[in-house]
C-alpha cells in the first residue's frame, strides 16, 4: 500500500508538470499575425512644408473703382446694370444736377463777394487808413472762398457717376428716385483681368508666409477641388481683420486654368520652406502616444517594432521623421492602430 500510494503521488506531480509547462509554453507563444496591415518605405527626399488656407476671389487696388454721391441727391437717371461690361469715362448713374448748380453758383457769388473784399482792405491797407491785419483776414477769407467753389465746381462735374477704369459692373445700390447720401457707395466696377486671391490665415501661420512663396489653388474649400494653377503671394497683410481676426495673404495666379470669378471660394497650398534632405513616411504610419507620436517598424521577419518619433512637418500625405525611423526602413501605414508591439505582420495588397 505504501508503495501504491507513492506511484500514484509521482504521477500526479509528472501531470502537474506537464500541465505547467503546457501553461509555460501558452504563455511565451507571440501574439497572432496582424491581418490587413500595409506597409511602406520611409524615403529621404527634399519635404515641401506646406500650409493650407481658404479664401476668395477679390479684384487688385487697381482694378476696382468705387464710386458714390458727393452730397446728398436724388437719383435721376440709371444706364447700367450688374454684370453690365462698361469702358472707361462711360456714365454709369446721373443724379439730379439742380442742388449741385445752386452749390456752385452761390460758391461764385461768395467768391465775388470776398474778393470785393480784399481789394478794398488791401486799398485801404495800402494808403494807411486800415491796418495791414484786415488785408490778410481778408485773403485768407477769399481763399477759403475760392476753395469752396473749386469743391462746388467739382461735386458738379461729380453729379453725373463716370467709371475711371475699364471693366464690369458688381455692385449697383442705386434706385431710380431715390436720394443717396455723401460718401454712400452707388455703383462699382472691377476690371476682371486683374484679380488677386485673397486667403485667410491665422497670425501664427502668417508669419510663416513671405511675398514669393508658391501658392498651389484650387476651387472650392477643399484641395479636392478643380484645379487653377500655380500662383505666386503677393504681399502679407500687416493688420489682422477685426471681424474675421485672421491675416490676408494676397496671391497672383496670372494664367488661371479658367477665368476666375470675383467672390468665388479658392482653396491655396502655400509652400512655405524646403527641407532638401528629410526623411518622411506616409501620414497614416503616425499613431499618437502620449503627448507625441510612435510608429511600427518592421524588420525583415516581418516583425513589427514599436518606435518612437520626433516628428517635424506635416502634409497631408506625409510627415517629416526627424528622430526615430531611417532611410529605407519599413513601417505599418493601413492598419498601424491594430498593431501591438513585436507582432507578425501579415501585408495585404491596397
Amino acid at each position: 500500500m505504501p508503495r501504491f500510494l507513492l506511484l500514484c503521488a509521482l504521477a500526479v506531480v509528472a501531470v502537474s508538470c506537464r500541465k505547467g509547462d503546457e501553461a509555460s509554453d501558452d504563455t511565451g507563444a507571440g501574439p497572432p499575425p496582424v491581418v490587413g496591415a500595409r506597409t511602406a518605405q520611409a524615403t529621404r527626399h527634399p519635404f515641401i512644408e506646406t500650409v493650407d488656407a481658404i479664401g476668395t476671389v477679390a479684384a487688385r487696388p487697381r482694378g476696382l473703382a468705387a464710386l458714390s454721391a458727393p452730397a446728398t441727391a436724388r437719383v435721376l437717371r440709371i444706364d447700367v446694370a450688374v454684370g453690365e461690361r462698361v469702358r472707361s469715362g462711360q456714365a454709369l448713374v446721373e443724379l439730379d444736377r439742380a442742388p449741385f448748380d445752386a452749390a456752385a453758383r452761390s460758391a461764385h457769388a461768395a467768391v465775388v463777394t470776398a474778393q470785393a473784399s480784399f481789394d478794398r482792405a488791401t486799398r485801404l491797407a495800402d494808403q494807411g487808413i486800415a491796418p495791414r491785419k484786415d488785408a490778410e483776414t481778408a485773403s485768407a477769407e477769399l481763399a477759403q472762398a475760392q476753395a469752396a467753389l473749386l469743391t462746388a465746381q467739382r461735386n458738379a462735374e461729380l453729379a453725373t457717376l463716370r467709371t475711371p477704369i475699364s471693366g464690369v459692373v458688381t455692385r449697383l445700390d442705386a434706385v431710380l428716385g431715390q436720394s443717396v447720401d455723401p460718401g454712400q457707395l452707388v455703383v462699382e466696377v472691377a476690371d476682371p483681368s486683374a484679380l488677386d486671391i485673397v486667403l485667410a490665415l491665422s497670425p501664427a501661420l502668417a508669419a510663416r508666409v513671405h511675398a514669393g512663396d508658391s501658392v498651389s489653388l484650387v476651387a472650392g474649400a477643399n484641395a479636392g477641388g478643380e484645379a487653377l494653377g500655380d500662383g505666386i503671394v503677393q504681399s502679407v497683410a500687416v493688420t489682422l481683420d477685426s471681424a474675421t481676426r485672421s491675416v490676408g495673404v494676397r496671391a497672383r495666379l496670372d494664367h488661371p486654368a479658367r477665368a476666375l470669378r470675383i467672390g468665388e471660394t479658392v482653396f491655396g497650398r502655400i509652400d512655405v520652406a524646403v527641407h532638401p534632405d528629410a526623411v518622411s513616411v506616409p501620414i497614416q504610419a503616425l499613431v499618437p502616444e502620449g503627448e507625441g507620436y510612435r510608429v511600427y517598424v518592421v524588420d525583415s521577419s516581418g516583425v513589427a517594432h514599436a518606435r518612437d518619433v520626433d516628428v517635424g512637418a506635416r502634409t497631408e500625405s506625409d510627415a517629416e521623421i526627424l528622430k526615430g525611423v531611417a532611410a529605407g526602413e519599413r513601417v505599418v501605414t493601413y492598419g498601424a492602430y491594430g498593431v501591438a508591439d513585436s507582432a507578425k505582420i501579415v501585408p495585404v495588397k491596397p
